[in-house]
C-alpha cells in the first residue's frame, strides 16, 4: 500500500514539497502543466493540497507568473477529473486572498459542478478567503444565499463561517436573513456556525445581541443550546459553560435551556 503524505517524518515531507514546489514552478514558466496536472489529480489530499499552496505563493510573490498561473487554473478548472477541478477552485482561494476580482466567477461556476467534491471546495475556498478578503465573499454570499437549491444555500452559510469567528457582526446580518429557513440541513448548518462564532473574545455577546432581535424563537433556542453546547465542548472558549449559561439565562429569561 503506497505512503500517504503524512505517513512520512517531517524532514522528509519537507522534501517533497521542496521537490513539488520546483517541478510546478518549472511549469508555470514554461506555460505547461504535466506535472501541475499530476499532483492535483492525485489521490492524497494532502498532496493537492500543498500543489494549489505553491501555486498561491507563486502567484503572489512573482508578479511576471501570474497570468500563466491564472491560465493555468483555469485549464485546471476545465478538466474532467473532480480532483483537479477541486484543486483548481481552491487555487482560485489562494489568488482570491488579494485578488479577488480575478477569480470570483469561477466560483459562481463552481457551485454549480456536477460534482459535490467539487461544489464542497467552494465552501473551503470561501472560508480561506473571507478571513484575509472579506468584502467581495461577503458580496458574494449575499448573492446566492437564497438561491432555490438548498446545497447551495448551506455552502454559503458554511463558507462565511470563518470569517464570522472573528468578526461575527460581518456575517449575523446574513445569518438572519435565513431564520425561517425551512431545509433541515440548511437549518443544522445555520444553527452549527451560530456556535462556532460564539465562543472567542467579545463574539458571544455579539451573537446575543442579534440573536435578542430575530423573530424565530423556536431557531434561537436550538440556537442557544448549540452555543451552550460549545462552551461545553471547548475547553479553550473564552467563557466557560457555566459563565455563557448565566449571561444566557440573563438575556433570554422566557426561553426553557
Amino acid at each position: 500500500m503506497p505512503k500517504g503524505f503524512y505517513d512520512f517524518p517531517k524532514e522528509e515531507r519537507a522534501k517533497i514539497v521542496e521537490k513539488m514546489e520546483k517541478s510546478i514552478e518549472k511549469d508555470v514558466e514554461n506555460d505547461e502543466t504535466e506535472n501541475i496536472l499530476k499532483y492535483a489529480s492525485d489521490s492524497d489530499f494532502y498532496i493537492r493540497k500543498n500543489t494549489y499552496l505553491i501555486l498561491g505563493r507563486l502567484y503572489h510573490r512573482h508578479k511576471d507568473l501570474r497570468e500563466n498561473i491564472l491560465d493555468i487554473s483555469k485549464l485546471l478548472f476545465e478538466n474532467e477529473n473532480e480532483k483537479v477541478r477541486q484543486t483548481a477552485v481552491y487555487t482560485f482561494a489562494e489568488i482570491g486572498k488579494k485578488d479577488a476580482e480575478e477569480v470570483m466567477n469561477f466560483f459562481e461556476m463552481a457551485l454549480n459542478d456536477e460534482n459535490h467534491v467539487v461544489r464542497n471546495a467552494v465552501m473551503g475556498a470561501l472560508k480561506q478567503m473571507g478571513e484575509k478578503n472579506p468584502t467581495p465573499i461577503l458580496k458574494f454570499a449575499q448573492k446566492f444565499l437564497h438561491r432555490e437549491d438548498p446545497e447551495i444555500r448551506r455552502i454559503i452559510v458554511h463558507g462565511i463561517e470563518l470569517r464570522g469567528r472573528t468578526h461575527p457582526e460581518d456575517i449575523l446580518p446574513l445569518l438572519a436573513e435565513l431564520q425561517d429557513e425551512e431545509n433541515r440541513k440548511v437549518r443544522k448548518m445555520l444553527i452549527h456556525v451560530l456556535g462556532q462564532i460564539s465562543y472567542k473574545k467579545g463574539c458571544l455577546e455579539r451573537v446575543i445581541t442579534e440573536l435578542k432581535n430575530w423573530n424565530n424563537r423556536e431557531l434561537v433556542q436550538d440556537a442557544l443550546i448549540e452555543i451552550l453546547d460549545v462552551h461545553k465542548r471547548y475547553k479553550f472558549a473564552e467563557k466557560s459553560y457555566e459563565e455563557s449559561k448565566i449571561y444566557i439565562e440573563r438575556e433570554f429569561k422566557n426561553l426553557d435551556l
